[in-house]
């Protein structure tokens, strides 16, 4: 398949640059995956399509304050990294700009020498490694140095970054949000238990590989980004008995989704672990244990969209994405949500 299968007309003035009021007031567009029937309704009505002994499943990652803005040590040159993934110890993977600039030998310095760094190599994609040299425990000094990082297409700073946060986010480390978990409140998902809905949590580290472009028109060519994952006993065997007992297994966005056909196996039962996963999902794809997928609307040619349309369908997806630009939903990491059945 080639990535022009996957594009679309999207007016800018949909994507969202802010959130909704209330997270769970954003707008619900339901498809159906069999018969691409439409539905239109809110995010709190979710509630009405999850049965009794199906399993939603969270990513509880958090996003780090990754953007660093500082300068050379020798010249003073303006300088801005994007922490993407730690390697080792002190050593990241970094996303750079100006490139040029970051030579490895080059030094830098942050937060006013709070924190320092050395360029010590550089990555087939251009990215850095980076040493970084700091006293006491690099979580809190970038806190203290660090902006969160916003995806490109969002231009506005939002009143409150905690909404860039889901508010089951746990475990640090993602450069983005995993953003279809944005539109859940803790009453919504305490509603949800009630029901008798299991609520399972996996880590997915994200990376800004999500919002890469697919460069190559044969799609079977990208080369897909990795992202640093682990599922514990505990979740593992929420989905393996759901499964077991009949019920749905709902991914709540693609990031999960990716973690659990990651480690899942051919009958769809998964084994706790953790590691790397690349795994790139389009169509013709068989999906082994995710039966159904809560996720935002994706930007043209992308491999989310390319994901969705596996487990939805192409032609059902972009006419989906037809309606919703037709009703003016909001797009992208702060827009409306999609439930597909």
């Amino acid at each position: 398949m080639k990535k022009s299968d996957f594009t679309y007309n999207l007016p800018n003035e949909l994507i969202a640059q802010h959130p909704a009021e209330k997270r769970d007031m954003s707008r619900l567009l339901i498809l159906d995956s069999k018969t691409g029937g439409i539905e239109h309704r809110q995010f709190h009505d979710i509630i009405d399509y999850i049965k009794e002994g199906d399993c939603l499943v969270l990513n509880d990652t958090r996003v780090i304050p990754a953007r660093l803005l500082g300068h050379r040590t020798d010249t003073g040159g303006k300088m801005e990294f994007v922490l993407l993934k730690r390697l080792q110890d002190d050593d990241w993977e970094v996303l750079v700009k100006p490139g040029r600039r970051a030579l490895p030998g080059r030094k830098f310095t942050f937060g006013d020498g709070l924190l320092e760094a050395e360029v010590v190599g550089i990555i087939d994609d251009g990215n850095r490694v980076v040493r970084f040299f700091y006293e006491g425990i690099f979580e809190e000094v970038l806190d203290k140095t660090g902006i969160l990082p916003l995806p490109p297409y969002i231009t506005e700073k939002p009143a409150d970054y905690e909404r860039y946060q889901t508010v089951y986010s746990k475990n640090k480390g993602s450069a983005a949000a995993p953003t279809a978990g944005l539109h859940f409140t803790d009453e919504l998902l305490d509603k949800i238990r009630k029901k008798g809905i299991s609520i399972a949590k996996v880590t997915l580290h994200v990376g800004l590989g999500t919002f890469r472009p697919v460069k190559t028109e044969n799609i079977t060519d990208h080369i897909m980004h990795s992202e640093y994952y682990e599922i514990n006993e505990e979740t593992a065997n929420k989905i393996n008995e759901s499964k077991f007992n009949g019920g749905r297994i709902i991914s709540v966005g693609t990031t999960s989704a990716r973690v659990i056909e990651s480690v899942a196996n051919d009958s769809g039962f998964l084994k706790a672990g953790a590691g790397e996963t690349h795994i790139f999902i389009y169509p013709g794809y068989k999906f082994k244990s995710i039966d159904a997928l809560i996720t935002n609307f994706h930007l043209p040619e992308s491999t989310l969209l390319m994901l969705v349309s596996a487990l939805a369908g192409r032609n059902n997806v972009l006419a989906a994405y037809s309606e919703a630009v037709k009703e003016k939903y909001r797009f992208f990491s702060f827009g409306d949500a999609m439930y597909i059945k």
